[in-house]
């Protein structure tokens, strides 16, 4: 599957700019970002269900879309099967009925014969003469799905499937579309805001900004070295501040009132991020601990090989706080430290790692410089 997307649409005073491309046979890229951004208009420009004011998509090397060209190929044409937020089943209409309205050709048992194929793959026997309302969550969407792969398509988009529903039924659901999305032969374009779903189910992700895309990148570069401050808020950090290089990796964090050296050139830099589980607790009311590798220490990254998350032998990159406040999350505990700045620091440790330091009121907080993440605003 090859999909080629660069579009705009002006809507109100709201104005999508995107583009991203997938190239790979099989591959699920996420569109990510905030609610509001563009994501869902973005899918309905490639379906065809909202029309672009200008622009070209190309899927599989024919041009569904293309303004100069005055090309815009109808939705029942284009080969896409969407997947909406509520699945869209009609709710008068039968599991087996819902499906056939998926299969665009042949005659009245051709027809039939496609519909029970996929009743029959998405494990939906016996349930034939049933209406969505007496189906389960799962149900509603594997008919959702064979409704789709009935028509054949080449891509699939899927937007936020898993929205509106409780955690359980989510990863119950999640469970179901990560097998049928392993044996679909195209390609996927998955519309979320969740970062867990994408770093779960996703090869590549581009980031949108308030209708703008950034670049196209592979899910495990987004987490492990975001360039951009959106692209390190939207993937989970929580500590962010305004920054100036002050060498070649070096920054001064003007919110955090500290230097940090870094593992990376900051050329261009104007923000650093700091994820809350690099962070590492060394000194508590003036007691040092020792945090490397036990329960006493937090998380630490611990990823990525070579110099990451290793610490020297110095008060590089320590930063003296004020706890300000303690939260008992359900499987860690959280610290927010008032820094030299003013700003604060999250900190999220091991229950039992902040039980084991007493409760203190002054902590030194260290971060590796490969931990450091220089962003660009």
């Amino acid at each position: 599957m090859s999909l080629s997307v660069d579009i705009k649409k002006r809507l109100g005073s709201f104005q999508l700019d995107v583009s991203f491309e997938a190239q790979d046979a099989t591959e699920t890229l996420a569109l990510l970002g905030a609610s509001g951004c563009g994501k869902s208009m973005a899918l309905k420009c490639i379906a065809g269900i909202e029309r672009p004011d200008e622009g070209r998509i190309v899927l599989n090397d024919r041009v569904l879309f293309d303004s100069a060209a005055r090309v815009d190929v109808p939705v029942q044409q284009r080969r896409v099967g969407y997947l909406f937020q509520n699945y869209a089943l009609f709710p008068t209409m039968t599991v087996l009925d819902n499906v056939l309205v998926g299969v665009r050709e042949g005659s009245q048992d051709e027809r039939r014969e496609r519909a029970q194929a996929q009743i029959r793959a998405f494990r939906l026997e016996g349930l034939e003469d049933h209406r969505p309302a007496e189906l389960s969550g799962g149900q509603q969407q594997r008919c959702a799905l064979a409704r789709i792969m009935a028509n054949d398509p080449e891509l699939l988009l899927l937007d936020e499937p898993f929205s509106a529903l409780d955690g359980f039924l989510r990863w119950q659901l999640e469970l179901e579309l990560s097998d049928t999305l392993k044996a679909f032969p195209g390609g996927v374009v998955f519309v979320t805001h969740s970062r867990d779903e994408v770093y779960r189910m996703c090869d590549r992700v581009c980031v949108l900004t308030a209708g703008k895309s950034g670049r196209t990148v592979p899910t495990r570069e987004l987490f492990d070295a975001p360039e951009s401050l959106s692209e390190a808020v939207i993937s989970g950090c929580k500590n962010v501040s305004a920054a100036v290089p002050a060498g070649p990796q070096t920054l001064d964090c003007t919110d955090w009132g500290v230097r940090l050296a870094c593992g990376t050139s900051v050329e261009g830099c104007d923000h650093v991020g700091l994820r809350a589980h690099f962070l590492r607790i060394v000194e508590a009311d003036g007691r040092s601990v020792d945090t490397i590798g036990d329960a006493a220490t937090g998380f630490g990254s611990g990823a990525g090989g070579g110099e990451r998350g290793t610490y020297p032998c110095s008060r590089e990159n320590h930063i003296p706080c004020t706890v300000a406040r303690v939260i008992d999350n359900v499987f860690s505990t959280i610290v927010m430290c008032d820094t030299p700045g003013g700003g604060q620091l999250r900190v999220e440790l091991e229950k039992d790692a902040w039980a084991a330091l007493g409760d203190p009121t002054r902590v030194t907080i260290e971060v590796a410089p490969a931990d450091v993440m220089a962003l660009r605003g």
